[in-house]
């Protein structure tokens, strides 16, 4: 993974991705204890950041290999994204949805052109399941963070982020990015690398799904024990990936933890301060940066909201806890 890449993607990327906007909020800084940048990527197409790789990926494909289409393995935001992806350069797009993902994932993928195909999370095997469609429908998989051009999608994000930063006075920072394989904060830690050394990155993971930060300790791949049991789904994964790791070890900071009701109390200040309707697993890295405040170096920190796809009743249940 280079910056190269990542500017070649941005290239791509032009006219297509949204341009996603830097948001504040005094109160969110009062409980802070710093200043709070959100990179709103919840406002990115599909409610998600996971368009930019997908977008991405499949724009890199040549005809011939688009013509026989795309499938993907997804909670939720991957498929939608590359739904959407496939839809507009058309394509045929298939996709492995665990049948508990939230409705509104399921019905969006859907709605947007993509054949769905479900399975039992808890009982089933992923990755088996996804070799076996690509083999039988002769489709190409775009994996949703284990792809140099998924990655190189999502590091766009990062090069807005040092932009803005930069716009912002921003000059050093932790960089606190929901994370489930890696793609996301691997692709940002790229582009951050070069653009904005002194942002650092650091991965956001549930309470008790902390692959990244155990993997980052030991230095390498470690497992999750289960792979649900969070209301945070679109940030589960079974483990770091091949990938991502090897970045991550190289430019990411210690990895940090939240809870579903740190995840929800961040879903709920989102929604009252900023506006914007955050998942759980795309407000935990704001979560971390009101609720780990000690955990968290320097004047400022920047947060990625980095999915919007919430069920109502979820965000329903956000806004009866308390905030204080």
């Amino acid at each position: 993974m280079t910056p190269d890449l990542i500017a070649a993607a941005r290239d791509r990327l032009k006219g297509h991705a949204r341009v996603t906007p830097m948001l504040s909020s005094p109160f969110l800084d009062e409980i802070a204890g710093r200043r709070v940048l959100v990179k709103a990527e919840c406002l990115q197409h599909t409610g998600s950041f996971k368009y930019r790789g997908a977008r991405a990926a499949i724009s890199a494909l040549d005809p011939a290999t688009r013509a026989r289409g795309i499938c993907a393995a997804s909670s939720g935001n991957h498929a939608q994204g590359v739904a959407l992806a496939a839809r507009e350069m058309g394509v045929r797009a298939v996709m492995l949805m665990p049948a508990d993902a939230p409705r509104i994932k399921l019905e969006n993928t859907r709605a947007l052109g993509a054949e769905v195909v479900t399975y039992d999370r808890a009982t089933q095997d992923r990755d088996a399941l996804m070799l076996a469609l690509e083999a039988e429908r002769g489709m190409t998989l775009v994996r949703p963070f284990d792809d140099a051009q998924v990655i190189a999608g999502q590091g766009t994000c990062g090069l807005e982020i040092a932009e803005q930063a930069r716009d912002a006075g921003v000059e050093t920072a932790d960089v606190l990015v929901c994370c489930s394989g890696g793609g996301l904060t691997a692709g940002i830690a790229v582009a951050l690398a070069r653009e904005a050394p002194g942002l650092r990155v650091r991965p956001v993971e549930p309470e008790g799904f902390d692959d990244t930060a155990r993997s980052l300790r030991s230095g390498r791949r470690e497992t999750n024990p289960r792979q649900s049991g969070s209301l945070c789904d679109a940030i589960l994964a079974p483990a770091p990936g091949e990938l991502t790791l090897p970045v991550m070890l190289r430019h990411c900071g210690p990895g940090l933890t939240v809870t579903d009701d740190e995840a929800l109390r961040a879903m709920a200040l989102a929604l009252l301060r900023l506006k914007i309707v955050v998942e759980p697993g795309g407000a935990a890295a704001l979560a971390a940066a009101l609720f780990c405040r000690e955990s968290i170096q320097g004047e400022a920190v920047i947060v990625t909201a980095s999915g919007g796809n919430c069920d109502p009743a979820l965000l329903s249940r956000a806004m009866t806890l308390p905030q204080d």
